[in-house]
């Protein structure tokens, strides 16, 4: 026989279990989000790392410390400022690239010179995480990067996370643009796992009857005391 007291700690929770939607109109859900915001592609995956505004760089000319360089910021435009050679447009190059551009730039100076470019910081490769995870914050990332990878960073979602409802909200054409997405059905693998971009910034939803379910369980014994009387 149901106690009286989990009877009404049960209707309890169906009252409260209504969660407000944050997909709006303007979301994007289903296949018109994983066309908006697609998984990565292989090309994508083996891409070396695009500097960016705002990132930092080593630059190291062997043998030639006067010119060489740590911590070296990436204006906002995409500029850094060098000797000898003033400013270069860096953004939109790997290291790899950006290197043997220096080699070049500087070779009316020097006699073959050997340059070394590492990124050290990265803004333009940053993340933002936000709602039911266990750590908000804004992360860094390397490389290619997906949705899973993102929570994954924000060391996964809290227990009263919504996770039929994850946003991703992404400047496309200088438009601010959002799309939702079911990350069971993306653990599942039915749906692809969206690639994630430097900048974006990701809202894990939360859930109003999970919450009540697990506030409930916790009242558990206190709940069994008063049945008692």
């Amino acid at each position: 026989m149901v106690r009286p007291s989990w009877l009404l700690a049960a209707s309890m929770v169906a009252l409260t279990g209504c969660t407000p939607s944050y997909v709006g109109p303007q979301v994007r859900t289903g296949e018109a989000a994983q066309n908006l915001i697609p998984a990565a592609t292989a090309e994508q995956a083996a891409r070396e790392y695009v500097i960016g505004p705002l990132d930092t760089l080593n630059i190291a000319v062997f043998n030639e410390p006067e010119i060489s360089g740590t911590s070296v910021p990436v204006d906002a435009v995409g500029n850094v400022a060098l000797p000898l050679i003033g400013r270069v447009h860096v953004s939109g190059m790997t290291a790899t690239e950006f290197s043997e551009q220096l080699a070049q730039l500087y070779d009316r100076y020097y006699v073959n010179p050997q340059v070394t470019v590492l990124v050290t910081s990265s803004v333009s490769q940053r993340v933002t995480v936000q709602g039911d995870v266990m750590e908000p914050g804004v992360y860094e990332f390397r490389g290619t990067y997906t949705l899973l990878d993102a929570i994954a960073l924000a060391k996964g979602e809290s227990q009263n996370a919504r996770l039929r409802e994850v946003i991703i909200i992404r400047q496309i054409d200088g438009k601010r643009m959002a799309a939702a997405f079911d990350l069971t059905r993306i653990r599942s693998g039915t749906d692809p796992d969206p690639a994630v971009m430097g900048r974006d910034i990701i809202i894990v939803g939360h859930s109003n009857s999970k919450q009540a379910w697990n506030d409930l369980l916790k009242a558990a014994p206190l709940l069994n005391v008063f049945a008692q009387f």
